[in-house]
C-alpha cells in the first residue's frame, strides 16, 4: 500500500510540474521576411497571394510563427535601394525580391541576407547570380524566362495574321529584366519575316506618346515586355492598344485578364508557390549559393475574346484551339 501511494505521489508531482516546465521554455521565434517587389500591390496581388499560401502550406502562418514586411513600389523606382536597406535593417531572414529592379536594390543591399527572388529575366546578365545551377552568392529563385519565350510569342503573333509585317514592341530601356527581352526579340522577328519598331518607354505618362508613335511607324501590332511599370499599368496598356487598333501579345495570364489580347508564359501562382518553397528550404538552412535557380516547366496561353471583338479581329481556330483559357 505505501509503495503504491508513494507513486501515486511521484505522478501527480510529475503532472503538476509539466506546465510550469512548458511555461519556463522559450518561445519560439517567428521568423521574419522583408518583401520588396518593385509593382504595385494591386499588380502583384495574385503572386503575392500564392506565396502567402505557399508558405502557410508549409506550415508558417504570419501574425503566429512568420512575420513579413512589404514594401511595394511602382511610383519611383529609384527609392528600391532605400526600401531595400530599411528591410535589412529590421534584421529580416529573408529578403524576397519581385522583379530585377527589385532583386538588384536588395543584392547591392546586403551580402550576408539570403535573398529568394521572383520575376526575374535573366539573374546571369543582371549580376545576380554567376550561374543557374551554382548561383554562388546571397541570391536564389526562380526566373520567368522572359527573354527566351520572345520568339514563341511573335510566332502565335504572327500565326493570327500571316499578312503581319511590323511589330512595335513596348519595352523600358531603364528596366534591366526589360532589356533582354528586346534584345531577344530580334532574331526570331527576322526568321518571321517581321520588322520592329523600338517603342521605348519608361513611364505610363509616355505611353500615350509611344503608342501614336507606333501607329505613324505603321505598325501592325505590340507585344509587350514584362518590366514593372507595364506590370503597374497593364489596364492602361491595354485601352491603348485597343484604341491604336494594335492586336496586343503579353508575357503573363495577368495581362490578358486585364485586356490584353493574347498572353503567352508561365503562370504567376506557381511563381509565388516556388517562391515560398525557396524560403523555406533557406529558413530550414540551405544557402542560397547552393540553390539552383529554376525556370519554369510549363506555360500557358490566355486569349481574350472580348479583347478581339473590340478590335474587331479575328482570332483562327488553330490558335484558339491551343488556349489554355478564354476569357470572353
Amino acid at each position: 500500500m505505501r509503495s503504491k501511494f508513494l507513486r501515486f505521489l511521484i505522478c501527480a508531482a510529475l503532472l503538476a510540474a509539466a506546465p510550469l516546465a512548458q511555461a519556463q521554455q522559450p518561445a519560439k521565434k517567428a521568423v521574419r521576411i522583408g518583401y520588396l517587389a518593385a509593382v504595385s500591390a494591386t499588380a502583384d496581388a495574385p503572386r503575392l497571394e500564392a506565396f502567402r499560401r505557399g508558405m502557410r502550406d508549409l506550415g508558417y502562418v504570419e501574425g503566429q510563427n512568420l512575420q513579413v514586411d512589404y514594401r511595394h513600389e511602382s511610383e519611383d523606382l529609384g527609392r528600391l535601394p532605400r526600401h531595400a536597406a530599411d528591410l535589412v535593417a529590421l534584421n529580416v531572414d529573408v529578403l524576397v525580391a519581385v522583379t530585377t529592379n527589385a532583386a538588384q536594390a536588395a543584392k547591392k543591399a546586403t551580402s550576408t541576407v539570403p535573398i529568394v527572388f521572383m520575376g526575374v529575366t535573366d539573374p546571369i546578365t543582371t549580376g545576380l547570380a554567376e550561374s543557374l545551377a551554382r548561383p554562388g552568392g546571397n541570391a536564389t529563385g526562380v526566373t520567368n524566362v522572359a527573354a527566351i519565350l520572345t520568339g514563341k510569342r511573335l510566332e502565335i503573333l504572327k500565326e493570327t495574321n500571316p499578312k503581319m509585317v511590323r511589330v512595335a514592341v513596348l519595352w523600358d530601356p531603364k528596366a534591366p529584366g526589360s532589356i533582354p527581352q528586346w534584345e531577344a526579340s530580334q532574331q526570331p522577328a527576322r526568321q518571321l519575316g517581321l520588322e520592329l519598331y523600338s517603342m521605348e518607354a519608361s513611364s505610363a505618362e509616355s505611353y500615350a506618346a509611344a503608342f501614336k508613335e507606333a501607329v505613324k511607324a505603321h505598325s501592325h501590332a505590340v507585344w509587350v515586355t514584362l518590366n514593372p511599370v507595364a506590370n503597374s499599368n497593364q489596364k492602361l496598356i491595354a485601352e491603348l492598344a485597343i484604341e491604336h487598333k494594335l492586336p496586343s501579345i503579353c508575357a503573363r495570364g495577368d495581362y490578358a485578364e486585364n485586356g490584353c489580347l493574347m498572353a503567352y508564359g508561365p503562370g504567376y501562382v506557381n511563381e509565388g508557390k516556388d517562391g515560398a518553397r525557396y524560403v523555406v528550404r533557406i529558413l530550414k538552412g540551405a544557402k542560397p549559393a547552393d540553390l539552383p535557380i529554376e525556370q519554369p516547366t510549363t506555360f500557358e496561353l490566355l486569349i481574350n475574346l472580348n479583347t478581339a471583338k473590340r478590335l474587331g479581329y479575328a482570332i483562327p481556330r488553330s490558335v484558339l484551339a491551343r488556349a489554355d483559357k478564354v476569357i470572353q
